[in-house]
């Protein structure tokens, strides 16, 4: 099994019949691309300006720690897939080949390791969340998030780094056997624990008599792990089943879902921040406060103000 077969491109060569000119891109293939790259450049500036505010102009607290980082990892996957999208759209719309297979190949599998480290982070946030509502009197150390998120970034690394050897070697069989072990990981380890979590946290948030709770943070959380099942997760399950000799749908398909999944997520924390009971358009600055500030608000409590009040300077 190939690398290029193990991982589809965002773009793959159009199919050629009977006397059809091999340059020729098909429309759809074109259109598809061309979306692809429109989603992805509006998620860059969107997770470019999570970054500027988050790392800039919001005060710090456990939580902006895994969103940062969550928003490193969508970015990077973002710019990764452009790359790749407009690589392929070159390549195909050319008459001449330009043999990037090889870069094709360091391409899929950076863009494995950002999406392997976006379904840790949200898993780890969705577990942190929901244990912090079911254990309220409980705080946590300020800097575990600090600690958790350089565990995870080196748990992808660990993830990946053996089917990036194999893989990029060509052990064929080995490759397969890398992956497998990847999406075992990732479905009945990691995938389980985020989806009850969520479902935990919504119940008590939508049933609990609590007054204080986070709500619009939480609401941030059930909406992002609720798109990353219905957009990134056909890739994983699409490449998963791949292994197993089953294809369905196309790897353009796929790609486009991904990318709306790692661009949504900025539009998600200023439309929930700038909605109130009457809706009104805010600053993107006041609705990210509301979103992040209001969890520290409800966790670290009144007289422990510490970390709410370091402000980054840039």
């Amino acid at each position: 099994m190939e690398l290029d077969q193990t991982f589809p491109p965002t773009a793959s060569p159009a199919p050629t019949t009977g006397g059809e000119d091999s340059c020729i891109l098909e429309v759809t293939d074109m259109a598809i691309d061309g979306l692809t790259l429109l989603i992805c450049l509006c998620g860059l500036v969107g997770n470019g300006v999570v970054l500027w505010f988050l790392g800039c102009r919001i005060r710090r607290n456990p939580i902006t720690i895994y969103i940062l980082n969550l928003a490193v990892t969508d970015f990077a996957f973002l710019l990764f897939l452009v790359i790749s999208s407009l690589l392929y759209l070159i390549d195909n719309s050319s008459c001449y080949p330009v043999g990037i297979l090889k870069y094709q190949r360091w391409l899929f599998l950076l863009l494995l390791f950002s999406y392997n480290m976006g379904l840790y982070l949200l898993t780890a946030i969705s577990i942190e969340r929901c244990v912090s509502i079911l254990r309220s009197g409980i705080r946590h150390p300020k800097r575990s998030s600090v600690v958790v998120c350089a565990l995870l970034w080196v748990l992808s690394i660990a993830v990946t780094a053996p089917v990036t050897a194999l893989c990029l070697m060509k052990y064929e069989e080995h490759c397969q056997t890398a992956l497998i072990s990847m999406y075992v990981l990732n479905f009945l380890i990691l995938a389980p624990p985020m989806v009850i979590s969520n479902v935990i946290l919504f119940a008590k948030v939508v049933c609990g008599s609590q007054q204080r709770q986070p709500k619009r943070f939480y609401i941030v959380i059930f909406l992002t792990v609720l798109f990353f099942l219905l957009f990134a997760l056909p890739l994983s399950i699409r490449n998963s089943m791949e292994q197993l000799g089953y294809r369905f749908l196309s790897s353009q398909a796929v790609f486009l879902l991904a990318s709306i999944n790692s661009s949504i997520n900025p539009f998600i924390y200023f439309l929930v921040g700038s909605c109130r009971r009457h809706c009104s358009v805010v600053s993107l600055q006041v609705a990210f406060q509301r979103v992040f500030e209001e969890v520290e608000d409800h966790t670290t409590g009144s007289n422990d103000t510490t970390m709410g009040t370091l402000t980054p300077a840039c």
